[in-house]
């Protein structure tokens, strides 16, 4: 398949995905579980899974889930390009019923996000990136449409320029000391800083659009809470980067939790 053939496949996965969570976020019960690592399942991230994975299966590409993370890593090690996918980032959110939650799905090739798309389920917004069609975004998103019409309806990523206040985006969830003493400093540098929490990968997508300048992230996070948001951001003209290294942030470690990570466009 070529690249706007997967970046299509991904966003209608998303979408529908995005459906199914929404079809669940109208009931009054949830199903809820709690999974060995002792954070929420919901009937919503079960219903997405399936969903999605049905889909990019078609594409013969492999396909690491967050609902289906246990593969060895001497299988993932080999794979030179796969999906990425968390098919309800922001569970917590979505129990909350705050309307911050998302469907995040990520081409990665060569340990590199390469494409990406959020759906955002609640307020019909998708941002969608890759190399070929730059990053990009969509309010208002209620039907399937083709990849050429999207792109013709969508606005290029950043929205924003020229932003007076330095303006910080944070978990809503998981702010920890760190962060907060990060925060701190950048305050001391820019003088008025602006905090805006969000929930899930919304953070990255605050950074790709330019409504916020940093999101620094000194908490855990797994791969697939960011490579979505990471290739968007980056598509965006903004960095993604590792906080102890500068370098970029890498994917399928044989550890799958992110370093601490900070998303930054510069002034």
């Amino acid at each position: 398949m070529l690249y706007n053939q997967l970046l299509y496949t991904a966003v209608k996965a998303a979408f529908r995905a995005g459906n199914e969570i929404m079809d669940v976020y109208r009931t009054a019960d949830f199903g809820v579980e709690t999974k060995d690592d002792n954070s929420p399942l919901t009937r919503a991230d079960k219903a997405a899974d399936k969903v999605i994975k049905d889909l990019l299966d078609d594409t013969g590409i492999p396909v690491l889930s967050e609902e289906g993370k246990a593969i060895a890593y001497e299988e993932r090690k080999q794979w030179q390009k796969f999906w990425l996918v968390d098919p309800l980032d922001g569970t917590k959110e979505f129990i909350k019923r705050n309307g911050e939650f998302t469907v995040n799905i990520a081409l990665v090739e060569g340990g590199r996000p390469v494409a990406g798309v959020i759906f955002v389920p609640a307020t019909k917004e998708i941002y969608f990136a890759s190399e070929f069609v730059g990053s990009r975004k969509i309010e208002g998103y209620h039907k399937e449409i083709i990849l050429d019409q999207m792109i013709h309806e969508s606005k290029e990523l950043p929205l924003v320029k020229g932003r007076n206040v330095y303006t910080a985006v944070a978990s809503r969830s998981h702010m920890s000391p760190e962060t907060e003493a990060f925060i701190d400093k950048k305050k001391e540098e820019h003088g008025d800083l602006e905090i805006i929490s969000r929930g899930s990968s919304l953070k990255l997508c605050m950074v790709a659009e330019g409504k916020a300048d940093i999101y620094p992230r000194f908490a855990p996070t797994m791969e697939w809470d960011t490579a979505a948001g990471h290739a968007i951001a980056a598509i965006s003209g903004a960095t993604v980067i590792n906080h102890e290294t500068g370098e970029p942030l890498k994917y399928n470690k044989e550890n799958l939790l992110n370093p601490w990570f900070v998303v930054e466009r510069k002034r």
